[in-house]
């Protein structure tokens, strides 16, 4: 398993090593040791799996503290651009993101701690998996919308599909301008 950090702090992308023969192929998607070793968290409780057609968009999601979720993700089948978009007042890297294209050839992974603000595009049809450090709690959640403006994320989809309640997220600056003084 290979460890990459990211250029944003706490943002890192596992690359494990795939075993292939003739019969197919094998990997560990997850191994406690090997994580312990590499300072990634070892304690999930609720894992989620999606389908989305190519085209698709869905974020950017976070839950406030003390709900917080930390996300490992992975495409068990397909591809996405995946998206964390720093949502730490105190970052030195404030309002900024870090795209990561995860697909099923090369089995990586993308950890995204507690501070986040997530989402991604399904670059092709796609089942996408993510364990979370903690258990969803609606009260607690939040987003942004996929496009705004002063973020530019590049999300690689021309005609993207976003459900009724992601389209009526707020922009970045609108929720922090409610929560941060």
């Amino acid at each position: 398993m290979q460890v990459i950090k990211k250029t944003i702090e706490g943002l890192l992308e596992i690359v494990p090593t795939v075993y292939k023969d003739e019969r197919g192929s094998f990997l560990e998607s997850y191994n406690q040791q090997l994580f312990e070793a590499n300072n990634l968290p070892t304690h999930f409780v609720q894992d989620n799996q999606s389908f989305s057609i190519k085209g698709v968009v869905r974020g950017l999601h976070f839950q406030r503290s003390p709900h917080a979720q930390g996300k490992l993700v992975r495409v068990i089948s397909g591809r996405v651009l995946d998206i964390a978009v720093d949502i730490r007042p105190d970052s030195p890297t404030f309002g900024q993101y870090e795209a990561v294209e995860l697909d099923s050839k090369r089995n990586n992974m993308f950890y995204i701690p507690e501070g986040f603000a997530h989402g991604f595009a399904a670059l092709e049809d796609s089942i996408f998996s993510y364990k979370c450090t903690n258990l969803y709690h609606k009260a607690s959640e939040g987003g942004i919308i996929w496009n705004d403006p002063e973020l530019n994320i590049d999300w690689q989809v021309s005609n993207p599909i976003v459900s009724e309640k992601d389209v009526l997220l707020p922009t970045f600056k609108t929720y922090f301008s409610t929560i941060l003084p």
